[in-house]
């Protein structure tokens, strides 16, 4: 799975007004400097789109060999263990924001 390489185009929803921080020309600014790149929530909602795509696909490609259709055990099994892999991965993404988000809230305490 890739991160960052690829944006999720419609999926997000197409014209959106400028939130705090960002500028007219497309660029962000935290603190006064001007940011480069995606935000961290665009980032996170590409991830999520993309295992969401894995899991599609591996659904459809279990529902082709189960119904019989040209498709090869090997195919499926690639397909529901990319899913897997991916899905895991978004969950430890998760727990360690969760942590990070724990971590910073006992400082402030």
């Amino acid at each position: 799975m890739q991160i960052g390489s690829s944006g999720l185009g419609a999926g997000l929803g197409g014209a959106r007004g400028l939130g705090a921080g960002q500028e007219a020309d497309g660029g962000r600014r935290i603190g006064g400097v001007a940011q480069d790149g995606p935000s961290f929530s665009d980032t996170l909602k590409q991830a999520l789109g993309e295992v969401n795509d894995l899991q599609e696909n591996a659904r459809d490609v279990i529902g082709a060999f189960v119904r019989g259709e040209p498709v090869e055990i090997h195919e499926v099994m690639t397909a529901t263990q990319e899913a897997g892999i991916a899905l895991d991965m978004l969950i430890e993404i998760r727990n360690k924001l969760t942590e990070a988000y724990r971590s910073v809230i006992q400082m402030q305490a």
